[in-house]
């Protein structure tokens, strides 16, 4: 398997694992007093499921099979959100606290991945799709700190 199938896996896993968080946190903010919060977390949902699309493109465009499916640690995650959210009553901090720990997992892979031997096209994907992920990451601290 290429550093490229490597790199596409680990990422395609880590956006599907985004994707599905940020969609869970915006679904518990609909309900709270911060519905453009919610639109933010939506938003950065739907830009998971593009990202983890281009990469699984670029797979297939190479003959390479990437997994779609979502991480156990993440699921572990996921799952440590949802103890977390009944312990606290889905308090909006504690929701965007657990978005900033999903998003420095995701900033973490990324960084991982660019340590690797990656065709040039991979990379320019990697290094781009990384710089928004690292905004995202901001945006959403940048909405724990206005909490």
């Amino acid at each position: 398997m290429s550093d490229d199938a490597k790199a596409a896996k680990e990422l395609v896993e880590t956006l599907k694992d985004g994707e599905r968080g940020f969609a869970s946190a915006a679904e518990k903010l609909r309900s709270d007093d911060r519905p453009e919060w919610a639109a933010t977390l939506q938003r950065f949902s739907e830009q998971r499921a593009g990202f983890h699309r281009e990469i699984v493109a670029m797979g297939h465009e190479y003959g390479e099979d990437v997994d779609e499916s979502g991480s156990a640690t993440a699921a572990l995650h996921r799952g440590w959100i949802a103890l977390k959210d009944a312990l606290t009553g889905d308090d909006a901090g504690s929701v965007l606290g657990a978005a900033v720990t999903g998003e420095d997992h995701a900033v973490s892979e990324y960084e991982k991945a660019l340590e690797q031997d990656l065709s040039a096209g991979f990379r320019d994907v990697v290094t781009r799709q990384h710089a928004a992920i690292v905004a995202a990451r901001n945006e959403v601290k940048a909405l724990r700190v206005a909490d």
